[in-house]
């Protein structure tokens, strides 16, 4: 539920709405990826954190470093328009994807590996049991 203010959520309601913990709040709030507004003691939570909090979250589920999350929502702030992130995103997820493809490939071999040796020891057990 938001508060009185539609702009701001509270910790708790990032946290119902994001589902992270608090501590994820604060360590991206130390990392200065996430700047809430204080009252107080209160965090609260602009729209503008909750949209760089998606970005994180679909970063670190990509594999992006926070050093490359933080670069690339840096370039969104610095010219008040969103071309350069992208490009600069698209580059990111362009090299992340040739590392997964081949980090499936390494899989993909010792997979075929680990069944073949498998494979192997079976018809071994069954040569033994059949002398």
């Amino acid at each position: 539920m938001m508060t009185a203010n539609t702009d701001l959520m509270t910790i708790r309601e990032m946290c119902e709405t994001f589902d992270v913990t608090p501590r994820t709040l604060r360590f991206y709030e130390a990392k200065e990826l996430l700047s809430p507004v204080r009252d107080g003691t209160r965090r609260l939570f602009t729209r503008r954190d909750r949209a760089r909090l998606t970005l994180i979250l679909r970063g670190k589920r990509f594999g992006f470093s926070l050093e490359d999350i933080r670069q690339t929502l840096d370039l969104y702030d610095r010219d008040g328009s969103n071309e350069a992130q992208r490009k600069r995103t698209r580059e990111l997820a362009c090299e992340r994807l040739a590392v997964m493809e081949a980090q499936r490939a390494e899989l993909d071999e010792a997979i075929a590996e680990l069944r073949a040796e498998l494979t192997a020891g079976d018809a071994d057990r069954h040569d033994q049991a059949a002398e």
